[in-house]
């Protein structure tokens, strides 16, 4: 079962990054730039959040599966962070810039606060997906001692000072 819902969380992540992808590259003037940014989203974001909900359900039970190895992942917690980080991006982006989208919609090339918008999302998704694909890798797996005091801070192992 872990390999199927595995499977399903890529496929989702595919689904939604993709289409954030596509949304980012025109909020940069880089592509569909005769397409209005409102139309845009407006098309794209509930197949987006189709793909962010399914996404998310399968990435809790993929943790459910294996929560202690997961949690003590130093690419989880990193993975965390950009997740918020990312969260926050799309806050300030909707209830700033984006609130007057109706008077730069049409412009091929949007303000310069939504095309930072845009990097910041697509620096943090390729954060993600990095991230998320180490988490199969541990290299500071917390039952293999000694490892810096940092390195055991970040991943939450509690070494033993024998």
């Amino acid at each position: 079962m872990y390999s199927i819902v595995e499977s399903v969380h890529v496929l989702t992540l595919t689904l939604f990054v993709g289409l954030a992808a596509m949304l980012d590259l025109r909020l940069l003037g880089l592509t569909m730039r005769r397409v209005p940014v409102n139309e845009a989203v407006e098309r794209l974001m509930p197949w987006m959040k189709f793909g962010f909900i399914v996404m998310v359900i399968t990435g809790l039970l993929l943790f459910y599966a294996i929560p202690v190895r997961t949690f003590q992942s130093v690419w989880f917690r990193a993975k965390l962070v950009f997740l918020l980080l990312a969260g926050v991006n799309v806050l300030v982006f909707h209830s700033g810039i984006y609130r007057s989208v109706a008077q730069w919609a049409k412009e091929a090339i949007p303000p310069k606060r939504a095309r930072m918008a845009a990097i910041f999302s697509l620096l943090l998704w390729a954060g993600i997906v990095i991230a998320g694909r180490m988490i199969a890798y541990n290299w500071f797996d917390c039952d293999i001692q000694p490892q810096s005091a940092i390195v055991n801070w970040w991943a939450g192992c509690v070494a033993n000072s024998d």
